[in-house]
């Protein structure tokens, strides 16, 4: 049986923020918790935010790191605390997104944040007690405003997803005018990974009709538009089709994803500080050619349909085109040529591979990856 679950309230259009004191008071949230990182109150954005608040009594988290963890998740759940919070307002990209659903569940829940993990069977221990999220995104990349997981690093290292549709916020103000000042190259690395959930949620095999399409659709709006929101950040019209891609790619990626993010999850685990929209950018040609075995056995030809949503004239058994074409779409963004421009060498593959066979994302790629697989893919994206 395939079920399929859409199920939170999204308003995207510019000046959306504005609607937070109806959606705090529609969620129930007297005293919400504003999760945000230094970068977003430095540009101006929190203040935005703050100000569509309009007197709704609130505190501020404002340290999120790059790359969440649980040490930031118990800092801001003593706030949450000590502040007297019933909710949470997350104003960022998905590290602070993420952040905001690791607190909703810590200071709702008892022990180690690591048993509610999905790979650690912690899914069905996060209940319906976890507090209210309103998410704010103000990237277009991860869509973590319409999503059931989170992506979080554990005490001991690991970059561990925990997924729950009671993580899923309660509302997505989805304002496309909070990205405008969005510098150049986070533009490009976040719009690859929306760009990345389109494109392996479409290739992932689980039986989703609804999400197959809503991805296809995500593709063609994030790769004809990145470039134009790169280039020109005062886009509008492209900074609505970008906040659209990433939103689509995560309400499909309920699907499943596959082995770009287990790479992207295991390598950003081992060193935190490489960009997650980044990474995805470089596996994407490796994962596109490893998958294309798998296509060229269904009837669907699933790159076939991808390369249409990118304007490509066609693609081949191998995948060469989607990959190429991925490739040449990076260069033409600035963004890193492979994972050695990024300081990655080959002493980190075993345990990359490690984390990536243990990874969530592992089982839900179209063709199961072995270790001399991964490794492969790894050299190829270096």
């Amino acid at each position: 049986m395939a079920r399929i679950q859409y199920i939170t309230q999204i308003d995207i259009d510019p000046g959306a923020v504005r609607l937070l004191p109806e959606e705090c008071q529609r969620t129930g949230m007297r005293r919400p918790l504003v999760v945000t990182d230094a970068g977003v109150r430095a540009a101006g954005v929190l203040q935005v935010a703050l100000d569509a608040l309009q007197g709704v009594p609130h505190a501020v988290f404002d340290a999120t790191p790059p790359n969440p963890n649980e040490a930031a998740v118990r800092a801001a759940v003593a706030v949450y605390r000590s502040e007297g919070c019933d909710g949470l307002v997350a104003v960022g990209g998905g590290s602070s997104i993420d952040l905001a659903k690791g607190v909703a569940i810590a200071a709702t829940h008892e022990g180690a944040l690591k048993t509610y993990a999905t790979i650690e069977g912690g899914s069905p221990r996060i209940t319906d007690r976890v507090a209210p999220i309103i998410a704010v995104p103000t990237t277009a990349g991860t869509g973590s405003e319409v999503a059931r997981g989170a992506i979080l690093i554990v005490d001991d290292g690991r970059k561990l997803g925990f997924h729950s549709w009671h993580l899923v916020p309660k509302a997505a103000l989805l304002d496309p005018d909070l990205t405008l000042g969005l510098p150049a190259m986070l533009t490009a690395a976040t719009g690859m990974d929306a760009i990345a959930h389109c494109m392996e949620t479409f290739m992932a095999p689980a039986v989703n009709p609804p999400a197959d399409g809503i991805a296809l659709d995500g593709l063609a709006r994030g790769w004809a538009h990145i470039e134009r929101a790169t280039r020109d950040g005062q886009d509008r019209q492209a900074r609505w089709n970008m906040m659209s891609a990433s939103m689509q790619g995560a309400m499909a990626f309920q699907k499943g994803l596959g082995c770009v993010h287990s790479l992207s999850h295991s390598l950003g685990g081992v060193n935190p500080r490489l960009h997650h929209g980044t990474l995805n950018a470089m596996f994407l040609p490796a994962v596109v050619r490893f998958n294309a075995a798998a296509d060229a056995m269904q009837q669907d030809r699933r790159l076939q349909r991808m390369a249409q949503a990118m304007g490509l004239a066609g693609c081949d058994a191998r995948g060469s085109e989607v990959a190429d074409a991925i490739r040449a779409m990076n260069a033409r963004l600035g963004l890193p040529s492979g994972l050695a421009a990024m300081g990655v060498t080959e002493e980190l593959v075993e345990r990359v591979i490690d984390g990536a066979m243990a990874d969530h994302c592992h089982k839900t790629n179209p063709r199961i990856a072995s270790r001399d697989e991964y490794r492969q893919m790894l050299l190829d994206s270096l």
